[in-house]
């Protein structure tokens, strides 16, 4: 292992091995020779102790337990990697970086990432890969094999922690439950992600503009606006994305798919995502809560968006002019206006009349002018609207529901620009920089200016 020797090699493709043993399993996969048959389901193995491994599925032993917390194993192994779990010892540590990882294997998988190296290639397409566990998954796209089915539902897969994965959901069993609020999950890395939304932590960090992120694929996809790399290309159109799962969702126009259906209404989505934010509209729930004013959200991430009322946070800033937004969905659209200004550009044409928007929504609203469409409907009196945001407001009228509270007098308003109005009454936010006196509202200050100055 220190001087590097591999004696043992073999014959037919070269590679060499520190023992013997290791020789001996690797020209099975020359030889074909699998001597451990299963008498329970006939599948042979070419290593022993795999087929003692392989035996424990159909007796259901695990006869490693862990002491602290019960947990049963098929291998010694395996006990040993789950105890790092509750020591947190971290003996592996990566010379680079620092990073420290509980098993070596995670070290060798990491330390890939400074040398570049990918030792695993596909021999028929030449891909490359770190982890030998991923190029034997990437080798099912080319033999079509898909060895694990699930006897619930038929579905079959290519890789068995996939597998296990898929079967949790038939047993609703979630076996990591978050200590903070209770959550519970299919997989332990996801709970370690959901974890970090309570204690802050935000891991992997961007070294251009020093912004943290909380999942490394959100950094990954970050890192993009600095190159402005789009390394995703639609084969149809030829429309470029910063992450594939854009792109798969792009996809989807050109094929018209949509698996995901409802069982109440018989829509169908194309992402699953999708399906169960509509089922709530069904079922009416909204787990969600704001702790501020105890109005609920289908998603976590409107109930973020609208405790930002409350706290005043504008999080995302423009950096040519310093104005804040609380939404990135605001910033990007405020972001055109100086790109307007700058360039000019306008790259949303009517091709009706020729008139250019510097948002795509604008054009989709002039469109109406010319279309007459009014596709959102009131159910209550008929009338039709252009926008869905305007029917919104427009149903308000018949709930009377007015969820925009003033908190100095309490008076309620339909909408949130009718609450700013009314709390420059409280404030009197314009102030004449000539006579010191304060308005209520700009328009009153402009008028003042506008004024001829007494004699």
């Amino acid at each position: 292992m220190h001087t590097g020797e591999r004696p043992h090699k073999c014959l037919e493709c070269g590679k060499s091995f520190i023992q013997k043993s290791k020789l001996v399993k690797h020209q099975a996969i020359h030889t074909g020779k699998r001597p451990y048959k299963c008498s329970e389901c006939g599948k042979s193995f070419t290593c022993r102790l795999t087929f003692v491994y392989h035996q424990a599925i159909h007796t259901g032993e695990r006869p490693h337990k862990c002491l602290d917390c019960g947990k049963s194993f098929k291998r010694r192994t395996d006990l040993v990697n789950h105890q790092a779990i509750h020591t947190g010892e971290r003996p592996h540590k990566c010379l680079d970086c620092g990073k420290c990882f509980t098993w070596r294997s995670s070290l060798a998988t990491h330390q890939a990432m400074h040398t570049g190296e990918r030792p695993h290639k596909c021999l028929e397409c030449g891909k490359s890969f770190i982890q030998k566990s991923k190029l034997v998954k990437h080798q099912a796209i080319h033999t079509g094999k898909r060895p694990y089915k699930c006897s619930e539902c038929g579905k079959s897969f290519t890789c068995r922690l996939t597998f296990v994965y898929h079967q949790a959901i038939h047993t609703g069993e979630r076996p990591h439950k978050c200590l903070y609020c209770g959550k519970s999950f299919l997989r332990r890395s996801n709970l370690v992600k959901h974890q970090r939304i309570h204690t802050g932590e935000r891991p992997h960090k961007c070294l251009d503009c020093g912004k943290s992120f909380i999942y490394r694929s959100n950094l990954v996809t970050h890192l993009a606006m600095h190159k402005g790399e789009r390394p995703h290309r639609c084969l149809r159109c030829g429309k470029s994305f910063k992450r594939k799962s854009d792109l798969v969702k792009h996809q989807a126009i050109h094929t018209g798919e949509r698996p995901h259906k409802c069982l109440y209404c018989g829509k169908c989505f194309i992402w699953r995502s999708d399906l169960v934010k509509h089922q709530a509209i069904h079922t009416g729930e909204r787990p969600h809560k704001c702790l501020y004013c105890g109005k609920s959200f289908l998603r976590r991430s409107d109930l973020v968006k609208h405790q930002r009322i409350h706290t005043g946070e504008r999080p995302h800033k423009c950096l040519d002019c310093g104005k804040n937004f609380r939404e990135r969905s605001n910033l990007i659209k405020h972001g055109r206006i100086h790109t307007a200004i700058h360039t000019g550009e306008r790259s949303h044409k009517c091709l009706d009349c020729g008139k250019s928007f510097t948002r795509k929504s604008d054009l989709t609203n002039h469109q109406a002018i010319h279309t007459g469409k009014r596709p959102h409907n009131c159910f209550d009196c008929g009338k039709t609207f252009i926008m869905r945001s305007v029917l919104l407001k427009h149903l308000a009228i018949h709930t009377g529901q007015r969820p925009h509270k003033c908190l100095e007098c309490g008076k309620s308003f339909i909408r949130r620009s009718n609450l700013v109005n009314h709390q420059a009454i409280h404030t009197r936010p314009y102030k004449c920089l000539h006579c010191g006196n304060g308005f209520h509202w700009k328009s009153a200050l402009n008028n003042k200016r506008r004024s001829p100055v007494a004699p």
